[in-house]
Order: C-alpha cells, then structure tokens, then sequence
C-alpha cells in the first residue's frame, strides 16, 4: 500500500503538538529541538514528493480522495502538480531554518511559539495540496490563527496588537468575499449538473457564463491580491513586518504571501478564464504600480525591516505580472520567483535578525562599518543582497528574466517600466547595505559586535547553497512546472480566442 504522503505532510506537524504539551516549558532547548527534529522529519518525507514526481505529467499526482461529508459534496481530496510542489518544499525546507533562528530570539513561551509554528505549518502546506474548495478554505482560515498570535504576542511590544488586528481584519474581509463567491459556485453547478460539489476538478470544467464570472473573479481576487498583496492592498504587510518577530517574518514573506499568487494560479484563472483575460490590463497595471511604488518607498525607509517589506510589495508584483502575461515564459518566471522571493527575502529578514539580537535596533542610521567587527556576517549580507535585486549567477535574475521576456512578448511597455523596477531595487538595496556596513565604525556599540556563530551560519548555507543553484542551473526546478505550466498555458489560451482585449474595454463594461 502507497504512503499517503500528503496526509503525512498535513498531520504530522498537528500531531506532533501533542507531545509538546507534555514538555515542560522551563525547559527552552528540549522544546525547540523537539521541534527542530519533528520539522527536519517533514523536510526528509517531502523529499518523496520530489524525487517521486513524474515531470512528465502536467496533472495532479500523490492524489488521495476520501469521503468527508458526501451529502454536501465535500471530501478530503488532496493532490499536487508542478505549482504547488515547489511550494510545499519551499515550507518544509524554510521551517527547520525558522526553528534554528529562534534559538536565542525567542526566550518566553517557547511551548506556545513552537506549536503555532508546526500550526501554521500544516495550515500551508494544506493550502497548497488542497483539491476540495471547500478543504482549502478550512486550510486557508487555519494559517490565519497562528501568524495573528506570532504577531500579537511575540511581537514588538509597541505596535504589536495594532499590526496582528489589522493584519486579521485585512485578510478575513477578503476571506469572507472569497466564501461567498465559493457557494455562489457550489449552487450554480448543483443548478447545472444536478449535482452539488466542491471538487475543483469538476468545477474546472463548469462553463459559467462571462456576467457571473466578472463578479466570482473579482471576489476570490480580493482575497488573495490582499494576501499578495498587491497595490493598493497592501498597507498591512510593513506593520505586520515590522512588528513581527523574526521567524515570524520570515515566514510571513517567505510562504503566506505566496499563498495569494497560488490562489490565483490554482482558482481565479482556471476557474473564470474569460473574466482572467478581460481583467489583464488591470492587473497588470496594479502590478507594474506594485513595482515602482514599492522600489520607491523602500528607497526612503529608515527601519531595515520596513525596507524589506516594501521591498516585497515591490517583488512580488513582478510575480503577478508575470503570471498574467499567460505565456510560459511569463508564468514559469512567476512561479521560479515565489520561490526566489521566499529564500531572498526570507534571508533578508533573519539577517536583520541577527544583528537585532546584538544591538535591539533596526534602524539604518544606528550601524555603519560592520563588515570591520564581522566579515563573515557582511559576506552573506552581501551575496543574499544581490540575490534580492536580481545579480546574473543569483537566483532573482533568472525569475526577473522571465518575467521580463514574458511580459515583451505581451505588451512592451509593461516590460520598459517592470525593468525599470530592477534598477530602483539595486538603488535601495546596495544605498542600504553601504550604509550598514561600510565605512567607519561610528558607534561604539558596534565596535565589538560578535560575528556570526556556527548555528547562525549553519541556517544561512542552506539558503546560500539554493540561492547560487537556482541562478546557475534553474533547469532542475523549472522542469518540474514546465509541463503544468504548458497545460495552464493552452487553457488559458483556448479561453482567450484569439480576443485582444484593452484597458478600455474593462472601463465601458465591454463583455464578450
């Protein structure tokens, strides 16, 4: 009998919190390294679905299907393809590395810290296998929980309750829209067919007509352009950024926001591909906005971590315009930035990390000179940095890359202003870490700074090793989606019939 290795994934993390309440809490290094082994186990299980997918197949694979509540339509049916593959290893490989970072951040509730960590875990990772609409709104509801306590409890003392309330609401409004347009298509297919489902699958193959796909579109697009999230949604990420504690972040940029350009990949274009087409010079506007203004305010921010998050916004709407160019240079540079998105940034945030630990500021204009007290810290500060702005030989110029030639394909302009994106984001990045850490060491508090220890540095070459990988030889990830991507491809192409549709169009109401 085949290991239900998606099950497996999903429920061990949940039933690993069970031991943990067992634990005592005055004992920090048994809790975290319980926790440590237990996350290393799911990095090892998910190598399965690795070396076991078939690149071959554009479909779903490891699927399991279980009857949950038959009379409604609704089962556990889980399922992978290419999309979502990269994703889910993507959060088993970064959640070890999230446990290592709170060795010495994280010094009170370490019992409750850690369970919302395998929490949150399995709500991603559910998210991202789900096949049943209706389990994938449960997924998509579960993570909500635990990234609010991170935020609101382990957080900055500050600001930390306004960040995780604004974060919650944010994302509920958009949630609560997405149930709506949920059982708006759960009952037209049961008026169609007979029939009552939540089954993706069958949904896929519903013909519904342009007038309700416009407003089903435009519901499940709140819901994840506001995860994204992408202009003008975004004002709750720098708070959450800035407030969150450390690993926080780090998973906050490195796989949740993801779950926002998926929810797109998997639902909003499949789903209503008509409306996909009418709504592109939409959003591709709101994600060439995203890049500049996001390139922009990072420019003048002076927290590190306020950097870094409208740094995000700024990124990830290269992602979004590449996924709605519909070509598949465009939509494999997307998704191959996801994941560069997820171990850059996610690098960036526990490098802030770790200088926050020795000097309890963020602030830019309290450092200067670092690389003198710790040149080992400044070498990797430096490498992650040119990852982030798109250097040859990195991962981020291979994903920008194809995002670009996707987008020239498609309209040149949109590739003129994206580009002009790659440079505002050398600007800021390389203004930032001149500032951090050349010249001479001003403040005395910096004089005698330790440099990075061998648990910090056993947590950045892992990101390292990716991070040169992919910008060397991004054909061992970019041939597990070719073949999805292909299919995502020709639906989307056969829906669109040849149809050229302009910003005009959207504004008179034009439908075909």
């Amino acid at each position: 009998m085949q290991l239900p290795i998606l099950s497996v994934l999903v429920f061990l993390p949940l039933l690993g919190i069970i031991p943990l309440f067992f634990l005592s809490q005055k004992n920090d290094k048994v809790l975290k390294g319980y926790t440590l082994a237990l996350s290393v186990a799911e990095f090892v299980l998910s190598l399965r679905l690795w070396f076991g997918f078939n690149e071959a197949n554009g479909g779903m694979q490891f699927v399991e299907r279980y009857d949950w509540l038959p009379q409604y339509g609704i089962s556990y049916y889980v399922g992978i393809d290419g999309f979502s593959l990269l994703l889910i290893m993507l959060t088993t490989f970064l959640t070890p590395i999230c446990v290592l970072a709170t060795w010495e951040d994280v010094q009170f509730r370490v019992k409750e810290f850690m369970i919302c960590l395998l929490f949150m875990m399995a709500g991603m990772i559910g998210v991202f296998i789900s096949l049943d609409v209706f389990l994938f709104y449960v997924f998509w509801e579960l993570q909500l929980i635990p990234m609010y306590l991170l935020i609101g409890v382990w957080g900055n003392p500050a600001r930390r309750v306004y960040a995780s309330i604004k974060f919650f609401l944010y994302t509920m409004f958009g949630s609560l829209l997405m149930l709506v347009a949920i059982l708006v298509l759960y009952f037209y297919y049961g008026k169609v067919t007979g029939t009552y489902t939540f089954d993706l699958m069958k949904l896929y193959g519903l013909n519904v007509p342009f007038h309700m796909q416009f407003w089903l579109f435009l519901a499940f697009a709140l819901a994840f352009a506001i995860k994204v999230p992408m202009f003008p949604f975004h004002t709750w990420l720098p708070d959450a950024h800035t407030e969150a504690p450390t690993v926080g972040s780090v998973i906050l940029a490195a796989v949740l926001l993801k779950m926002g350009t998926y929810g797109f990949l998997r639902f909003n274009m499949p789903l209503f591909p008509e409306a996909a087409y009418y709504f592109v010079p939409l959003f591709s506007i709101l994600a060439l906005i995203g890049i500049v203004y996001g390139a922009l305010v990072s420019m003048v921010q002076t927290d590190l971590k306020r950097l870094i998050a409208f740094s995000s916004v700024s990124h990830l709407g290269f992602v979004m315009l590449g996924l709605f160019t519909y070509t598949m240079q465009g939509v494999q540079g997307g998704v191959i930035q996801m994941i560069n998105h997820g171990l850059s940034t996610g690098a960036l945030f526990l490098i802030v990390g770790v200088i926050y630990e020795r000097r309890h500021t963020r602030m830019i204009a309290d450092f200067g000179g670092l690389s003198t007290p710790m040149p080992i810290y400044a070498a990797i500060f430096m490498i992650v940095a040119l990852s982030s702005i798109g250097l040859p030989g990195l991962n981020g110029f291979v994903g920008e890359f194809l995002i670009l030639l996707g987008a020239f394909k498609v309209n040149k302009l949109y590739a003129a202003i994206a580009a002009s994106g790659v440079i505002f984001a050398a600007v800021y990045m390389l203004w930032m870490f001149q500032r951090v850490m050349f010249g001479k060491v001003t403040n005395e508090k910096n004089e005698n700074l330790k440099d990075l220890s061998w648990r910090e540095i056993a947590y950045f070459a892992p990101l390292l090793l990716f991070i040169v990988w992919i910008g060397v030889y991004p054909s061992t990830f970019l041939d597990k989606t070719k073949a999805t991507t292909a299919q995502f491809v020709a639906k989307m192409e056969k829906a669109n019939k040849g149809t050229k549709l302009t910003l005009s169009h959207l504004f008179k109401g034009e439908a075909r």
